[in-house]
């Protein structure tokens, strides 16, 4: 597995300042959420970093990756190729940076999307892009606060404006979220 310093020269490279800056703010909250919830620091630390290395991809390049590597992906992916971003993200940093770790690949595959059952590294990379510092939208305070106290309702909270956005802009929900949704509830009994 490449180290910390070669993971960061290569998204230095690859993302644009702005992307690199969010990627080491996530990175951060993660770490903090990771001591919070009991996680490995240091898978934290690295989805964190890692999450979105494949972000600046041209739609174009998202679906020839995945059809390189012979990944079937859903309609709503077609129509909006920049959510593979995430599975696209768990290929480079398996096949480029040599990270073999199956929790952090899946915490960067859906930390777009989420999914059904959800490991808590999963859920810590998920929420802490969606939480870091630099992000900026409303009710976002009362959200970290939730994020430091209950990470499953933050999760769940999460999706719940992430699914209204999406309605608000006319779009097409993808069946991970509806998924990662539904079983969160059925997990606490709401």
């Amino acid at each position: 597995m490449w180290n910390e310093k070669e993971m960061l020269h290569y998204l230095q490279i690859n993302l644009k300042e702005s992307r690199l800056k969010h990627s080491l703010s996530v990175s951060k909250t993660a770490v903090k959420l990771a001591t919070i919830y009991g996680e490995d620091i240091e898978k934290a630390r690295i989805a964190g970093l890692v999450h979105d290395c494949a972000k600046n991809k041209t739609d174009a390049e998202l679906i020839k990756i995945v059809m390189d590597n012979e990944i079937e992906i859903c309609d709503i992916e077609l129509q909006n190729p920049s959510i593979l971003h995430g599975l696209v993200g768990s290929l480079v940093a398996r096949e480029v940076m040599s990270i073999r770790d199956v929790d952090i690949l899946n915490a960067i595959h859906y930390h777009t999307t989420g999914r059904k059952n959800m490991s808590t590294l999963e859920k810590i990379i998920y929420i802490a892009d969606y939480i870091e510092p630099l992000r900026v939208f409303d009710d976002i305070e009362a959200l970290r606060s939730l994020t430091m106290i209950d990470l499953d309702a933050a999760v769940l909270k999460s999706f719940d404006n992430t699914i209204k956005y999406v309605i608000t802009k006319n779009g097409s929900l993808h069946i991970d979220t509806i998924d990662a949704r539904n079983y969160l509830l059925s997990k606490h009994g709401r």
